[in-house]
């Protein structure tokens, strides 16, 4: 996990902490930072949490302000950002898509008790490492060596349960760490040197931006690697498959913790979320640009398909 250097922007997938005591008894319109680490303005983390604001009846700009800041994928943007928006003094601060087990990492006391300043929703489910690599050996079941592209900075949880879930189905994996997007190009590259014919981006803010997915969908069809990623967007930008939380509502979900904290709710008493709803998106163009037919079996569990 990357120390940015202000505790209120430390912790999970979406981390939310209050800045100002009694902010829910101001008189003024209650001020909500939001940083991102993706590229703006279009943000689909952005716009779901202003789509669940206005559902819950906050009316931007009247009822509520929202300053918004985007990193673009620049963790050394951080601190300067954060401490722009304390320096706003806005009421709550939510930071988007960092990313580490925020129990394991030591940044909370428990997921039903967070104990301090910090709440929010954590994104990073380990345990959907197996799902990702028994959708590659259905879709390809001749592929027994995978390459595993792993953030370091997320923390060890996802790669070691990759590292099991590849034991129980018989695949072999090649690790492939980065800790920026200046590594993305020799990772892959890597890839291709080691004999892996598959490949499994795990969760990271650094992965998870536009830029870096179409490089990396561009370059796996190049290579006919079968891919699988946990974000949408994945599959969008041209990867095969993707398999994680419903990311709009999600990221909407967030809107009731600032509600709730606006309202005079302590942040360390707001247990800490986990996905709940899960969708499964397949990329049918790339799949014939891969030569690969995705077996019935796999094509009717998908809630969407891109053709």
């Amino acid at each position: 996990m990357r120390r940015i250097g202000l505790a209120v922007v430390l912790a999970v997938g979406l981390v939310l902490a209050s800045l100002a005591a009694g902010a829910q008894q101001s008189a003024s319109v209650p001020v909500v930072g939001i940083l991102n680490s993706n590229f703006g303005p279009l943000s689909l983390s952005v716009d779901s949490v202003r789509r669940g604001l206005r559902e819950i009846g906050y009316v931007e700009g009247k009822s509520i302000v929202l300053e918004v800041r985007f990193a673009g994928g620049k963790y050394e943007a951080f601190p300067a950002l954060a401490a722009e928006l304390v320096q706003r003094k806005v009421d709550v601060l939510v930071a988007i898509a960092l990313e580490t087990d925020p129990v394991q990492g030591g940044y909370a006391q428990s997921f039903a008790h967070p104990g301090g300043n910090i709440t929010g929703l954590f994104l990073d489910l380990p345990e959907l490492t197996g799902k990702w690599l028994e959708l590659i050996n259905e879709a390809a079941p001749t592929v027994r060596r995978v390459a595993v592209v792993w953030d370091a900075t997320t923390g060890p949880w996802q790669l070691a349960a990759a590292k099991t879930a590849a034991q129980r189905i018989g695949m072999d994996l090649q690790v492939l760490e980065v800790k920026g997007l200046g590594d993305l190009d020799n990772a892959l590259g890597a890839a291709v040197k080691g004999g892996s014919r598959a490949l499994v981006e795990l969760p990271s803010p650094v992965l998870n931006i536009g830029l870096s997915e179409a490089r990396v969908a561009t370059f796996a069809i190049k290579h006919h690697l079968p891919t699988i990623s946990m974000f949408r967007s994945f599959v969008v930008a041209g990867g095969l498959f993707a398999y994680g939380p419903n990311q709009p509502e999600y990221y909407r979900r967030m809107s009731v913790y600032v509600d709730k904290i606006l309202r005079g709710a302590k942040p360390a008493d707001l247990p800490l979320g986990q996905p709940t709803k899960f969708e499964f998106l397949i990329n049918l163009k790339t799949a014939k640009a891969l030569g690969l037919t995705i077996p019935p079996s796999v094509l009717g569990r998908a809630d969407q398909v891109i053709e």
